[in-house]
């Protein structure tokens, strides 16, 4: 079932990569006490993903933190290498905090995991974005495959 507005974020282990190497962090550590949007995106370095939907984030992080947004979260099925990586490549620096759902456990866990098997490329994670308080989702926007209207930091704005 895909998470709806008013469901609890599940408490699921994901990875960052730190300046020691990788580490772990649980979505109750992200989440807890704080207003987070987070994007979600079938993979690093991927032309979409690269040329507009990360860098939109990066470029609004400014605004959305002064609309409340405590922390912004980018989640992909990829390693904590390769996540701080495109986030080296991107100039993320501390405005995106750069999750990697290796095993896609939190994006089954809500419901938006993508199969593209048939594309050489596993299973993923379906492109959207959220604004997720204290855990709970608020506003939530997913996109049809292929697509790349509803997720953006843009429209993020737009709806806080």
């Amino acid at each position: 079932m895909t998470i709806s507005v008013g469901d609890k974020i599940a408490n699921v282990d994901l990875a960052i990569m730190t300046a020691d190497g990788p580490d772990g962090i649980s979505t109750d550590e992200i989440f807890s006490a704080k207003k987070v949007a987070v994007f979600g995106l079938p993979g690093a370095f991927t032309p979409t993903c690269s040329a507009k939907h990360l860098p939109g984030y990066v470029q609004n992080a400014d605004a959305l933190k002064a609309k409340g947004i405590d922390t912004i979260v980018c989640l992909s099925v990829n390693d904590a290498f390769v996540m701080g990586a495109w986030g080296q490549d991107q100039n993320v620096s501390d405005k995106v905090l750069m999750l990697a759902d290796g095993s896609a456990t939190l994006s089954k866990a809500m419901g938006l995991e993508l199969d593209l098997t048939e594309r050489n490329m596993g299973m993923r994670c379906q492109r959207f974005s959220m604004v997720v308080d204290d855990g709970v989702v608020q506003i939530l926007n997913i996109e049809e495959p292929g697509a790349f209207e509803t997720s953006s930091a843009e429209r993020m704005l737009g709806d806080l």
